[in-house]
C-alpha cells in the first residue's frame, strides 16, 4: 500500500511524464528550426492486419494518418519546405475482449522517410519505424479500448499518437532544420498538392 509520500510522488512522476509526452497537436511547438511540412504521402500496401482486430480500409489508414499529420505539424512555418513518405505497414484496432484476463491492445506501425524540398536530398539514410499505441490519455487497461471505443476513434488516437511520437523523432534530429544561409522560401499550396495526390489515388 503506498503512503502518502509515495502517492504524491507517483502523482508527480505520472503528471511529469504526462507534460513531457505533448500529446495535444495543438500545444507548445518544440523548435524545429526552418521546418514547414509539405507533402504528406502515404501508402497501405500489404498491410497486415493483426490478430483479434477490426477491419480498416487503406483509404481509412492513409486519411487518419496524412490528417494527424497535417494537425501536428502544419503550424510550424520555417522558409524550408519538406516532405514525409510514410508506409503503413500493419495495424490492430482491438476488438472487445475479455476484462482482466485478455485485454487486446490497438497498435498502428509505419516506416518514415523524409525529403528536403530545397536540396531534393532524403535526409533518411534508412526508413525510421514508429510502433504507435493509443497513448497514456487514451489508455483503457482494465477494459481494453475495444470495448471503449469505436473504430474511428481508436485510428484517430492511434495516429495522432504515431505523429507525436513523430514529432519527437524529428526533434532528436533538428540539426535537419539548421536554418540554411540565403534559404529562399518556396511556395507551396497545400490545397492544390492534396488535389493532385488525391488524383493520382
Amino acid at each position: 500500500m503506498l503512503t502518502p509520500v509515495s502517492r504524491f510522488l507517483a502523482i508527480g512522476l505520472f503528471v511529469l511524464l504526462a507534460a513531457c509526452t505533448n500529446t495535444d497537436p495543438n500545444g507548445p511547438l518544440p523548435d524545429l528550426g526552418d521546418f514547414r511540412l509539405g507533402n504528406t504521402i502515404v501508402r497501405a500496401i500489404d498491410v497486415q492486419k493483426g490478430p483479434f482486430s477490426r477491419d480498416a480500409t487503406q483509404s481509412e489508414l492513409t486519411e487518419a494518418l496524412e490528417a494527424a499529420m497535417v494537425e501536428r505539424f502544419v503550424r510550424y512555418d520555417g522558409d524550408g519546405l519538406y516532405h514525409l513518405g510514410l508506409s503503413i505497414g500493419g495495424y490492430v484496432l482491438a476488438q472487445p475482449g475479455l476484462p482482466v484476463v485478455y485485454t487486446p491492445k490497438s497498435v498502428l506501425i509505419f516506416d518514415v522517410n523524409v525529403y528536403d524540398n530545397t536540396t531534393g536530398e532524403k535526409l533518411t539514410e534508412k526508413r525510421h519505424r514508429i510502433t504507435a499505441f493509443e497513448g497514456l490519455e487514451n489508455s483503457a487497461p482494465i477494459v481494453g479500448s475495444g470495448l471503449t471505443r469505436g473504430k474511428e476513434e481508436q485510428l484517430a488516437n492511434l495516429t495522432r499518437e504515431g505523429a507525436r511520437l513523430l514529432q519527437s523523432w524529428l526533434i532528436e534530429n533538428k540539426e535537419w532544420f539548421a536554418p540554411k544561409p540565403d534559404q529562399v522560401r518556396s511556395p507551396f499550396d497545400r490545397a492544390a498538392q492534396k488535389a493532385k495526390t488525391d488524383a493520382l489515388k
